[in-house]
């Protein structure tokens, strides 16, 4: 009987220990653990100043016109027409005839800036500005920005960074300093703000009016009287869009689709330049073609037709046009020649 108490005794002791051994061991890991508990590791002084340093924001210097048939094109400038992708290098602007696949951006490449404090900050002895930028002024509309240019007799040598090339005199309408061509960018225009409430649109009219040498204040004056900014409109004469080009004027100013803002806005503003240069500036005689067709203008001698619609036409648009100018004795042409 004694050694059977004493064998339970025995037996529960061991197991009591074995108990006591495994609470023992587990208090020590949670110890152990919370010991050791996994921190945020700092950064080094040495890799805190590496990343401060910053990567200078690369300028787009560029466009890259890829193909569908692989090849390429570099550009000055990309923009769409309505459906038609345009491109201009240097000063002269064409229409993509092929099929485009994309249009990237050429960046310089990229400079590091060690210090972004220091470096957002003038030097006190900064150097001054560099001298004036030049643009060249193309005969029909295009121009060119170069850095330097040498005129002679037969011609003009201008230099764009590295690469200087020669520019036959005939080809040449003038040449401006960069300062006076942002001041006024054409005499006589009207410097003052205007929308038809579509930005879209507003862009097409300033865009094409610089393009042809139109003042775009007139353009505008024109779409609002013609067709009050409603881009489906359409008279009983058959003619459409916008500037409510006819059938005729469309096709001969390359619009194949007149209700497309951007065709028409660009077939509208040539034929407004053409009518400029027809009658020497003169704008009520471009007016009065544009309503009743050049042909009514000549044939009355280069005189505003005596048909009531088109007179009428010619004092609103012009009225409103040169509103402010009531009290000027000079009204300049909208049109330089």
């Amino acid at each position: 009987m004694l050694n059977r108490i004493l064998e339970w005794l025995v037996w529960h002791l061991l197991v009591a220990c074995v108990i006591f051994a495994f609470v023992i061991t587990i208090a020590a890991q949670n110890r152990s653990a919370r010991k050791h508990k996994t921190r945020p590791a700092q950064p080094s002084p040495e890799k805190t100043a590496s990343t401060t340093a910053t990567v200078a924001e690369a300028e787009i210097i560029g466009k890259q016109i890829k193909f569908a048939d692989g090849s390429t094109i570099t550009a000055d400038e990309v923009w769409k027409q309505g459906e038609d992708t345009w491109y201009r290098t240097g000063g002269v602007a064409q229409r993509v005839a092929r099929e485009v696949r994309s249009v990237e951006p050429i960046r310089e490449a990229a400079k590091p800036v060690d210090n972004p404090a220091k470096a957002s900050t003038p030097a006190e002895n900064s150097k001054p500005s560099g001298p004036d930028s030049f643009w060249i002024l193309l005969k029909g509309g295009a121009r060119m920005k170069v850095d330097d240019v040498a005129e002679l007799d037969d011609g003009t040598w201008y230099r764009r960074g590295n690469v200087s090339m020669f520019l036959e005199r005939d080809r040449i309408d003038r040449i401006e300093r960069e300062s006076t061509l942002a001041a006024a960018e054409k005499p006589g225009w009207k410097q003052r703000d205007w929308t038809t409430g579509n930005g879209q649109i507003d862009t097409l009219i300033r865009t094409n009016g610089t393009r042809f040498g139109v003042d775009p204040y007139l353009v505008f004056c024109v779409i609002e009287h013609e067709s009050h900014f409603h881009a489906r409109a359409m008279s009983p004469k058959g003619a459409r869009g916008l500037m409510q080009l006819m059938p005729g004027t469309a096709a001969r100013f390359g619009v194949r689709r007149p209700f497309d803002p951007a065709q028409n806005i660009f077939g509208g503003t040539q034929y407004l330049k053409e009518l400029l240069g027809m009658f020497g500036g003169r704008l009520d005689l471009a007016l009065a073609s544009y309503n009743a067709g050049e042909g009514a203008v000549l044939k009355y001698g280069r005189t505003v037709p005596p048909y009531r619609e088109t007179r009428d036409y010619v004092k609103r648009v012009t009225g409103r046009y040169r509103a402010d100018e009531k009290d000027s004795p000079e009204k300049p042409s909208p049109s330089p020649r």
